[in-house]
Order: C-alpha cells, then structure tokens, then sequence
C-alpha cells in the first residue's frame, strides 16, 4: 500500500495522486484545467521531469522523476540540502494550495479543495514504466467519462503523438515503449484488459 509519508527523493519515479474533498469537482470549465497547468508548470517543473499526467474532474494522477540534486540545490530557496526532501514535497504542496486559493475566489467558495494529503509510491520497478504511464492515459476511460482515449484532452497522451513543443519526457518516454506505434498499441491492449487494479491502491 502506498502510504503519504514516502519521501520524495532527487532521481527516483513517482506516481503520485489526489483527489477531491468530499463530492467536490477540482474542474468545472476548461480555465480550470488549462490554470492548473499553468501553475503545475511555475512549481513541479523546475523540481520533477513529467512523464504522464491526467487531470479529470474530481482527482489527477501524475507521473514524474525528481530532478538531480545538483538541480534542485541550484533553484531559489533549496540550498540547505538538510531540508530537500521536505522543498520537493512542499512544491507539490504549493502548486494546490496555489491553485485551491485561485479556485475559491472564482467560485467564491471557502476551505480546502484537496484531501489533506497527495498520495504518492514509489516506482522501483522498469515494468510499471510503461504500464503505469498508460494506465494514468486510460484514468477517464476506467471512469467511464470517454470511450475513448482521443476524447480526453486533459492528459499528456496526445503530448506524446504530436511533434509540438511540449515539457512531457516524450522522447524518453517513447524510447521505454519502443517508438510510437507500440506507444499506442499497449494503451490499446491494457485499455482491453482491465489492469486499473494494479494500481489501484
């Protein structure tokens, strides 16, 4: 199981969740997505490199690799390295807090937004590589909110067909899957077979 209290260490993988508190949505409207974004790039890019994320109504899931130390003892605010682990996780922090403040003023709502503590587990293990970046793009399909994995455009699958400019870990990315068509190919089979419990903790 995975538990909150995991640190969150320079060079290793994560998977990393939330949800909604309560029955609430964490997005109602499109400005919602695209300003999480906004605020996911200001605070996780500088300390993590993205591998997968979907964001869907009431939760998101990402995938990322913490930056080098060197990296991270090099940006404003990290260069006691006594206090690192606590800065990554506090980052994550920061970006829903930041967000939650910005969504109760536009829905003129007090409280908090996320359950108190993100999830997150380790990924120590090459064959959840790809499985779990292609469980994370399968997320609203298992949810039933798309028959379809095009439909959803709030995930980094569609980062990883296009040749735009795009701060997902595409080319690593691919390279774990063996180049595109076996990119799409796997998210087609474990769409078909139900995998969702395996990394459903």
């Amino acid at each position: 199981m995975a538990q909150p209290s995991i640190p969150l260490e320079p060079e290793h993988i994560y998977h990393i969740w939330t949800h909604a508190n309560g029955s609430e949505n964490l997005f109602r409207v499109e400005d919602n997505y695209r300003y999480f974004l906004e605020k996911y790039a200001q605070h996780i890019h500088p300390i993590a490199k993205t591998y997968a994320y979907c964001l869907m109504p009431n939760h998101l899931h990402l995938m990322v690799k913490i930056r080098e130390e060197k990296v991270l003892l090099n940006l404003q605010g990290f260069g006691n390295p006594g206090g690192l682990i606590r800065k990554i996780s506090q980052q994550f922090g920061n970006l829903f807090n930041a967000y939650t403040k910005a969504y109760n003023k536009m829905y003129d709502r007090k409280g908090s937004l996320f359950i108190p503590k993100f999830r997150r587990k380790l990924i120590d293990n090459d064959s959840y590589f790809t499985r779990l970046i292609a469980y994370i793009h399968n997320n609203p399909i298992h949810h039933q909110f798309v028959n379809d994995l095009n439909e959803w455009s709030h995930s980094s699958y569609h980062a990883y067909l296009l040749s735009s400019p795009t701060k997902i870990e595409r080319k690593l990315g691919l390279e774990w899957f063996g180049g595109k068509n076996e990119f799409i190919k796997i998210h087609q089979e474990l769409q078909a077979k139900d995998v969702m419990m395996e990394f459903e903790y």
